[in-house]
């Protein structure tokens, strides 16, 4: 039986009322996966009902929430296939007049939410034989930003963190891999910044969607630790 078919395979995407994450969870539901969703939002529950999957409200930075999350994948359809890690935005402004507070929850959003889903799911993956994560990140975390300093250092970090996960676990079928977009349309984008984009024009959530799902699928079955940029060359034009 084919992948876009059906396999019964399960994935559990977060941050996915909205946005690049809900486009995820349409694709991978349309390609036969049983989706599990999480969302501050209860947007996500209606959206999980819709895809004919289940969906809980909570926060990626809260472990009892993830915890939930798992166990919910767990209880309904027994097996965990793949995660896709997507959060909301860190705090953005000038480099030393951001807090210590914006940055420890930046730490917490976008770097601990993928430790603490990993040390969750990996067991799951490794009873199973294999499994494979994907993180949503940005293309500043291979070239900085100055509007954004938090989130290009810390999603930094995770690129780092994803690279040791990749490399401790690939011999037991296990991948992680980061997709990196540029200005995508969940947010306006104006011609100013379009003008800066060598394709000339914002991303499409349906084209970080058709990444991630590409990452998930047997097709990227080589591909592990790595920083796929999705960015229309923003990032080689900076």
């Amino acid at each position: 039986m084919s992948e876009q078919t059906k396999e019964n395979k399960v994935a559990i995407l977060t941050a996915a009322s909205q946005g690049m994450g809900a486009a995820c969870a349409r694709i991978l539901a349309a390609r036969g996966y049983h989706v599990v969703l999480m969302a501050r939002s209860e947007r996500v529950i209606h959206l999980a009902k819709e895809l004919g999957g289940v969906g809980l409200q909570g926060s990626v930075t809260e472990t009892a929430d993830l915890t939930r999350l798992v166990d919910l994948a767990l209880s309904t359809y027994g097996c965990i296939d793949a995660v896709v890690n997507n959060t909301g935005h860190a705090a953005s402004g000038e480099l030393l007049v951001l807090s210590d507070d914006d940055w420890h929850a930046a730490l917490d959003l976008l770097l601990l939410n993928v430790v603490r889903m990993s040390r969750l799911v990996t067991p799951v993956f490794e009873r199973q034989g294999g499994g494979a994560m994907v993180n949503i990140s940005t293309y500043g975390a291979r070239e900085p930003s100055a509007g954004y300093p938090i989130s290009s250092a810390i999603r930094a970090a995770l690129s780092s963190f994803t690279k040791l996960y990749a490399t401790r676990y690939a011999a037991a079928g296990i991948r992680m891999n980061n997709v990196l977009p540029g200005f995508i349309d969940s947010f306006p984008v104006d011609e100013a910044t379009c003008a800066m984009i060598p394709m000339a024009r914002a991303g499409r959530v349906d084209e970080i969607a058709e990444t991630v799902a590409f990452l998930l699928s047997s097709g990227s079955g080589y591909i592990t630790g790595q920083d796929i940029l999705v960015e229309g060359g923003l990032a080689h034009a900076a």
